[in-house]
């Protein structure tokens, strides 16, 4: 008990929604079968993250509902296994799209649903739809309630991210993925990570996808322990480029010892200095002409 297995389904998608939904249910039940008890896809599974080589009017035509046939395959798919399945997809909403997770618990509930809030705008994903804020919600696994947030992609490269979620109680925070992962990217989950006392767990796409090239993580957050000298490496799991899912143990009972002792986290907070952080004023050399509030 107390080992959350979290599987990264690091695969490459089929060029189409019902190929990406047989595959997609072929690796759950593979990931199932290696006692994970949680699974989560890369970044906007449903498509495949398809959205450079074509115009937006084109991509933009392939979002599902989130109460689609494609999503509720895995709402039915992660109570039949009793695994909690964190499916991506191009979402259909309102007038427009939105980059989506649903997090589904091993009893086939929705326990989540994040857009994501920091859409890249100074590229396609300008057409998407952002997010309007962070969640973290109590997972049911065969490990006991986990509290759980997520964010996507760029969100990772502002710390308030997952500073939020940490506030909101997060313990994991799952990490759909799209891009390459270079040192500094890498870098930035780790002190996410350190700074928040918790886990953040990063899927992405194998390098046989352009513009991607595996490397999915798992930072435990667990940066010192008491019978060792100096600070521990984080990173628990790193791939490699290739296709595959890989699997990390997350010692649920040493990272909550370690979050009632250290000093991260909001132990040391003083946020009645920090006013200045919610102000919306933007100025040079940060002025971007696309930039939207």
């Amino acid at each position: 008990m107390d080992q959350l297995k979290i599987a990264l389904l690091q695969i490459s998608p089929c060029g189409s929604l019902e190929g990406n939904l047989e595959k997609g249910i072929k690796f759950c039940r593979q990931a199932k079968k290696m006692g994970a008890d949680i699974a989560l896809f890369p970044e906007m599974w449903s498509c495949g993250y398809d959205i450079y080589s074509r115009p937006a009017n084109e991509w933009m035509a392939d979002a599902v509902p989130s109460d689609s046939a494609f999503v509720d395959s895995f709402r039915y798919l992660a109570g039949k296994l009793d695994m909690a399945i964190g499916i991506t997809l191009l979402e259909k909403y309102k007038d427009g799209a939105r980059n989506t997770l649903i997090l589904f618990d091993r009893h086939g509930e929705i326990k989540l649903t994040y857009a994501k809030v920091h859409t890249c705008d100074f590229s396609v994903e300008r057409n998407l739809t952002p997010g309007e804020a962070f969640y973290v919600t109590d997972l049911d696994t065969a490990q006991g309630t986990v509290k759980v947030g997520a964010m996507i992609c760029y969100d990772r490269e502002f710390p308030e991210s997952a500073r939020i979620l940490m506030l909101q109680g997060a313990e994991l925070i799952l990490v759909p993925n799209a891009c390459p992962m270079e040192i500094n990217r890498l870098s930035q989950l780790r002190a996410r990570s350190y700074e928040n006392m918790l886990a953040v767990a990063t899927c992405n796409y194998p390098e046989n996808v352009p513009d991607c090239n595996g490397r999915s993580t798992v930072f435990d957050g667990v940066a010192y322990l008491p019978d060792e000298e100096g600070s521990r490496d984080t990173c628990i799991l790193e791939a490699d480029g290739s296709e595959g899912i890989y699997i990390a143990e997350l010692d649920l009972k040493q990272l909550r010892d370690y979050r009632k002792s250290e000093v991260h986290g909001n132990a040391y907070r003083h946020p009645q200095k920090y006013g200045i952080l919610i102000d919306t004023k933007v100025e040079e050399p940060f002025i971007r002409e696309d930039y939207r509030r």
